[in-house]
């Protein structure tokens, strides 16, 4: 039996029984698998149990906040990251083997990002691929901003890349397209208005035309044709809802009238 790879798997859950197996399958390779769950209520944990110990209940706060409490509860200096939707590669295990076992003179290392519709289908326009991202890291080295959703990233070192792939299932079906899309514009927003950024309806309206054109005609979404078209549209439209939902935060909820107290 080969020896364990000296990594530390991060995987926050909750409620992703459909998911966590196969993700967890794919990195039975690596000596540990840290599981920081948000209150599951369905067989996650049950699975779970099986591959690791190592398992932490916490409350998703914002995102950037819940993963660096994650990844700081890693044994190893090198963290993988994955999502509970996303699997790791035979090829990209093999690298990740490769650079631990000979050394290398980076601090973190971006991976292509191959997003799969339905499980069936490999986006491969509009900018989906290879969309690398920071995925494995020195955990003294790397952070994410105190951000709801889409924090920014910052590494204080050098970055590497790895040809390898992560899989990554990320839409079961068009409804799921419009129901992430409807959860993660109401974070935006709310990120929108915590930071006090100065959007406004041009803004927005200049965003959702520019998006749509930039993935689906300048980065050939089309040649992915509907699912080409769904993505676009969906980054386009996120543009929107998100400012529709940050100028009901901001207006609406503010000339809300009191309660009577009496």
């Amino acid at each position: 039996m080969p020896e364990k790879t000296p990594i530390s798997i991060v995987i926050i859950t909750r409620n992703v029984e459909s998911n966590i197996k196969d993700c967890l399958e794919s990195v039975t390779w690596a000596d540990e698998i840290v599981i920081v769950d948000n209150h599951s209520t369905d067989s996650t944990l049950d699975i779970v149990k099986r591959y690791t110990k190592s398992i932490y209940p916490d409350t998703w706060d914002r995102e950037g906040s819940i993963r660096n409490r994650a990844y700081a509860r890693a044994r190893n200096e090198w963290v993988l990251t994955l999502d509970p939707d996303e699997r790791v590669s035979d090829n990209l295990k093999e690298q990740i083997r490769d650079f631990l076992a000979k050394g290398t003179a980076f601090d973190a290392y971006s991976v292509a990002m191959k997003s799969m519709f339905a499980r069936k289908y490999w986006i491969r326009y509009g900018g989906w691929y290879p969309a690398s991202r920071i995925k494995i890291f020195r955990k003294s080295k790397f952070r994410y901003e105190d951000a709801e959703i889409h924090p920014r990233a910052y590494l204080d070192g050098k970055e590497g890349r790895l040809s390898g792939d992560i899989v990554h299932y990320c839409y079961d079906d068009f409804s799921h397209v419009v129901a992430k899309m409807n959860a993660q514009s109401t974070l935006e927003a709310r990120k929108w208005l915590r930071d006090k950024r100065p959007m406004n309806a041009r803004v927005a309206w200049t965003r959702v035309f520019s998006r749509f054109f930039k993935m689906f005609v300048q980065k050939k979404g089309y040649k992915d044709g509907m699912i080409g078209f769904m993505m676009a549209w969906q980054w386009a439209t996120y543009q929107l809802l998100s400012y529709a939902k940050y100028w009901q935060m901001k207006n609406l909820e503010d000339a809300a009238p009191a309660k009577d107290s009496r």
